[in-house]
């Protein structure tokens, strides 16, 4: 169940209300965030819930039965919209592609792929920064200095910056440097790392973990959102399988289950969803007719010289056909919702 508090409540108000629960065996858990106050009482007796919506500072009041109670869409209908600033949004009605390298390089390649996404109305510059790689001995990324320089060519360029954020101790570092953290596969489940997201006012890409289910993903941005922070946004990037011809099983089937689920954007990358260059595109086509709000990919000049994940990272004359079709297939599938 979750109780929506009015901004005005008071501490008799609130003290009313934690009582009326403990008297039905239900734990209230208080949750406040950058959109509003809220109860998120969890109990198995049934009542009717009037008891409770007519008490003075409710404002509204929601059976959700889910576990994942306040991402789910069984008490938010509208689907959450997420405003980066300067006209960008991600949401419903709005589809932001975000492209970039797997990993930031140099200054030299912040300078051309930020040419390259300007000349191609892209918003959102994606790269990495900290990089977890299998390998101890492959490269990890340029770290904060690599951030710094990446994020003055940015904001002159009026881009918006994503990039991967790994443990709960570069957080306040990275903060004034971008403006969505990006959660990778491995850290889906970090729930130190997620409570600690919870507490800050930028937007969280979480991806969903290699072998994660659906549920577990939910699970999981529920610890960002019942820690204070609204702003999520849940990536599909394939799971693991059995296969060998591609590097996951890209799992267009979540996009279309979580749309119907939850709330929140849902964003694909076909990318790591495949792995293999040749096919992001329809994969990333795919996505879009099965729900997506956006598209991660990966992206470099010359992606066979790329420092990471140069197999599937797209050249500029490759994405550059890939956006187009994007945006065709995007513009497509909303004219198939209104018919």
């Amino acid at each position: 169940m979750i109780i929506q508090l009015e901004k005005d409540i008071s501490h008799d108000q609130k003290k009313k209300l934690q009582e009326k629960l403990e008297t039905i065996n239900y734990k209230g858990n208080e949750v406040n965030t950058q959109f509003g106050d809220y109860i998120v009482a969890v109990g198995k007796k049934e009542f009717d819930i009037r008891s409770i919506g007519t008490m003075q500072g409710i404002r509204d009041i929601h059976r959700v039965s889910d576990p994942y109670k306040l991402v789910s869409k069984k008490w938010k209908v509208n689907d959450s919209i997420i405003d980066l600033g300067d006209g960008v949004k991600i949401g419903t009605g709005h589809f932001p592609i975000m492209a970039g390298p797997c990993s930031i390089e140099s200054e030299e390649q912040i300078e051309s792929t930020i040419q390259h996404l300007v000349d191609n109305g892209i918003k959102i510059m994606r790269g990495g920064v900290y990089k977890p790689r299998s390998s101890p001995y492959a490269f990890r990324g340029l770290g904060m200095d690599g951030l710094k320089k990446w994020y003055q060519q940015a904001k002159a360029a009026g881009l918006k910056i994503i990039t991967e954020v790994m443990m709960v101790e570069q957080i306040q570092e990275m903060a004034d440097y971008i403006d969505i953290f990006q959660v990778g596969a491995r850290n889906s489940q970090n729930f130190n790392l997620l409570d600690a997201l919870g507490e800050v006012d930028k937007p969280v890409l979480l991806k969903r973990g290699i072998s994660g289910t659906i549920d577990e993903l939910l699970q999981a941005s529920e610890y960002i959102f019942s820690n204070g922070n609204e702003k999520i946004m849940l990536c599909e990037r394939g799971i693991r399988s059995y296969e060998k011809a591609y590097r996951n099983c890209f799992d267009i089937n979540a996009i279309a289950i979580l749309k119907e689920k939850t709330h929140l954007p849902i964003i694909s990358d076909p990318s790591h969803g495949i792995g293999v260059r040749k096919f992001v595109e329809p994969v990333a086509l795919a996505s879009i007719m099965g729900g997506a709000d956006g598209i991660i990919m990966e992206v470099h000049q010359t992606p066979e010289k790329a420092f990471s994940d140069g197999q599937q990272t797209l050249s500029y004359q490759q994405a550059e056909k890939t956006y187009a079709k994007i945006r065709k297939t995007y513009a497509l599938r909303e004219e198939f919702k209104r018919m």
